[in-house]
């Protein structure tokens, strides 16, 4: 089977799957970034579908950007401009192309964590 990628956020500091968080993926080249997928968390803080589907997968370097800071206001969390976490973005490779990579972000108003998933 093709390799895919999947991501969800979780609030870690409300306890609760992030929703409303819009993310952008990457296609990373040297100094080239191109945008390939764009999506918005659901209820359940993921997206309905595989923000990198079996069909467009391929292996290489990838970024994906969590636009957190409506998402952090829109809860009260935000604190004073300018936010400490705006946007967090992630660089990360995918090397084996039947793979299924999943990558998380744990976040909270002043930090945040990632791994790779299953």
């Amino acid at each position: 089977m093709p390799g895919y990628l999947t991501t969800h956020v979780l609030d870690t500091a409300r306890g609760l799957p992030a929703e409303g968080i819009r993310i952008a993926l990457y296609r990373v080249s040297g100094n080239s970034h191109k945008k390939i997928a764009e999506t918005v968390t659901n209820d359940d803080g993921r997206s309905d579908a595989p923000i990198l589907p079996q069909d467009m997968f391929k292996p290489g370097t990838y970024e994906l950007i969590f636009f957190c800071g409506d998402y952090l206001r829109a809860t009260g969390q935000a604190g004073d401009d300018p936010l400490f976490l705006d946007q967090v973005p992630i660089r990360f490779g995918m090397n084996d192309a039947e793979a299924h990579y999943h990558v998380p972000l744990l976040l909270s108003p002043y930090g945040y964590s990632t791994y790779r998933g299953s």
